[in-house]
């Protein structure tokens, strides 16, 4: 295959690094956020802060399932993170407390 004049044999090889190194600042900054929530979650938990927990949980479960969406995370790891969430909250606010929640 002869060389194309002005481009070369490896343009779509540039283009795939190029496409990856937005793709890895964007979930760079999506993983960011999830760490973020979470560990202002966790501060809440320790403190056995139920209002917090309460709003808190949804915008983490939130932040967990549009990562996935995306493809920054793993869908499963998502679903795992957010069940251990809910089974946290539950633990700390009580069932009745969860529901009311949602």
């Amino acid at each position: 295959m002869a060389k194309i004049k002005k481009t070369g044999r490896h343009t779509g090889a540039i283009k795939a690094a190029r496409q990856a190194y937005r793709r890895m600042l964007r979930n760079r900054g999506v993983k960011r956020t999830i760490r973020l929530l979470a560990r202002q979650l966790a501060e809440a938990a320790n403190k056995k802060d139920a209002a917090a927990i309460g709003q808190l949980s949804p915008k983490v479960a939130s932040a967990w399932d549009k990562a996935a969406k995306t493809g920054a995370i793993h869908w499963k790891a998502a679903a795992r993170k957010k069940s251990r969430l809910a089974l946290l909250t539950q633990k700390l606010l009580g069932p009745s407390k969860t529901a009311a929640a949602k």
